[in-house]
């Protein structure tokens, strides 16, 4: 499966699964709704477990502080990509809230000690993709 295919799939898991109300009021609707990002992370060998475990118990949580709405998770059946690969999609109001939100969370001193407690047995992340996205006026999510 390749990484676009990948990404179709999980826009239109969001799309199809998501509870419209959830995302619906992050934004103001008169001035385009909320904006989506979505993020692929490819973990080193052997540390996609890391990963899952560092979100689960953390980041999820520091997004949520930082204005960030938690849209979904999801990790490929097929492999290779079932290996090492985590997909999730964010929300915010604005791309200017994604910016200021972003900036927050990679300053914040828990996520710092977070990031570097989980990388003891060393680095988790090979790669990160982004892809800001609006939900189309037919979009089930928006």
């Amino acid at each position: 499966m390749s990484r676009t295919t990948l990404i179709l799939a999980a826009a239109f898991l969001v799309t199809c699964l998501a509870a419209p109300g959830a995302v619906a009021q992050t934004g103001d609707m008169a001035d385009g709704g909320p904006v989506f990002e979505m993020r692929t992370y490819t973990a080193h060998p052997e540390r996609l477990d890391a990963l899952m475990r560092r979100f689960r118990d953390h980041t999820t949580r520091i997004f949520e502080k930082h204005g960030m709405v938690n849209v979904g998770y999801w990790v490929p059946t097929d492999e290779p990509l079932s290996e090492n690969t985590l997909v999730y999609i964010l929300s915010y109001p604005s791309r200017e809230a994604a910016t200021e939100a972003w900036a927050a969370f990679r300053s914040d001193p828990e996520w710092r000690r977070v990031s570097e407690e989980s990388q003891r047995d060393g680095a988790i992340v090979e790669s990160v993709e982004s892809v800001f996205m609006d939900a189309t006026d037919f979009s089930a999510i928006r």
